[in-house]
């Protein structure tokens, strides 16, 4: 059967995201903020929820038209065939978005795609109330710019939720961010990645997975695999091509933090993430690390300010890991926050600036890549 699907993101990683859907074999058809549309079978849904190291979901596109009115989001909806998924028992709620549209209320567009797949399953089925108790097939509808496009979500919980991180320090960051920091900074075997300012450890466990190819979604459940039109062997087949994939080598990931609770639940999280032999976690101050003899590259989320510490702390904090970190040159450095100045506080001009979000919070990653600091420093 083939399929229309789509992958979200947060903004900043479309292009990492179509690069990992072409890497499995399946063509971009479009690509916008937070969304990479492509062609697949059934076979994709299993080998994207399980592989895909930057989304956030998969789902399977029933279909996209014009929608200037609720009679045509009623009409559009309804002339979809949502009987090729949903069984007259199943259950099938309905959530999205509506942005730049004529049609803008939300719960109104619920209700009219609710009634309208109503209507189509009743005629399909004979029946006009529906139990729904049986595999619940979450509808996720997204209008923009009067046009509307139906979906079903095929992965259930986010897919940025590995299963590794049971607990989490406060303002963690999300493991699809981390898994991009990381291959933004091109992970290499020759060369340590150590992240200074750890919290629970996710950068680092990120970058491991990354590197020793570790599926991100090779244990944990998805919704799809409920739906009688996705065998459940191809879920099994892809789990199974994930294993065979992973590679060990000596490859190493430095997680320190001062404050030795993070420690412990970085360690705790590494081990459940299958890379707690890769990941070397330890309390240390980040304003005191040096380099043990060899490359590196530092990969770090400080505090933005916002839920921790106070706006002057954070300053004082970039200022000191700014003059701290020349003794650690040549390394790279990668330093990702919300903060509009840092570039003055911690004392020079990133060589390159990538705008990404952190969830809801709009980030910027400041790139060194020559950590001399020849250059002329702002402030």
């Amino acid at each position: 059967m083939r399929l229309t699907l789509v992958a979200t993101c947060l903004f900043g990683l479309e292009r990492l995201l179509g690069e990992e859907i072409e890497a499995l074999g399946y063509e971009r058809i479009e690509t916008m903020d937070g969304r990479v549309t492509f062609s697949g079978d059934e076979e994709a849904v299993a080998l994207s929820n399980v592989f895909l190291r930057y989304a956030e979901r998969v789902f399977i596109s029933l279909g996209s038209f014009p929608c200037e009115s609720f009679d045509q989001l009623f009409e559009g909806t309804r002339a979809l065939p949502w009987e090729m998924f949903i069984g007259k028992r199943d259950a099938f709620p309905v959530k999205g978005h509506a942005i730049n549209s004529r049609l803008f209320s939300v719960p109104d567009c619920q209700k009219i795609i609710k009634k309208a797949v109503v209507n189509r399953l009743g005629d399909t089925y004979g029946l006009s109330w529906f139990e729904e108790t049986g595999v619940t097939y979450q509808i996720e509808f997204f209008i923009f710019k009067d046009r509307a496009t139906l979906m079903i979500d095929t992965s259930g919980t986010p897919l940025h939720k590995r299963g590794y991180r049971r607990e989490a320090v406060a303002a963690p960051i999300r493991e699809t961010l981390a898994a991009a920091m990381a291959a933004i900074s091109r992970p290499r075997e020759d060369v340590l990645l150590w992240d200074p300012l750890c919290g629970s450890g996710t950068i680092a466990i990120e970058a491991a997975m990354l590197h020793r190819r570790i599926a991100p979604g090779k244990s944990r459940p998805f919704a799809a695999e409920q739906f009688p039109a996705i065998p459940p062997s191809l879920f099994r087949l892809a789990r199974e091509e994930a294993l065979d994939g992973e590679i060990r080598d000596s490859f190493e990931v430095f997680a320190s933090d001062i404050d030795p609770a993070a420690v412990a639940l970085a360690h705790e999280n590494a081990s459940r993430a299958g890379v707690g032999d890769t990941v070397k976690a330890f309390v240390s101050d980040a304003r005191k690390i040096s380099a043990p003899g060899r490359r590196g590259t530092i990969v770090t989320n400080p505090p933005y300010g916002e839920r921790l510490m106070t706006p002057a702390e954070v300053e004082k904090l970039y200022r000191e890991l700014g003059v701290h970190f020349r003794s650690l040159a040549p390394w790279q450095v990668y330093v990702i926050t919300s903060h509009p100045q840092f570039e003055k506080f911690y004392g020079r001009r990133a060589d390159k600036v990538r705008k990404l979000y952190n969830g809801m919070i709009p980030c910027f990653l400041y790139q060194y890549f020559k950590n001399d600091f020849k250059k002329e420093s702002r402030g």
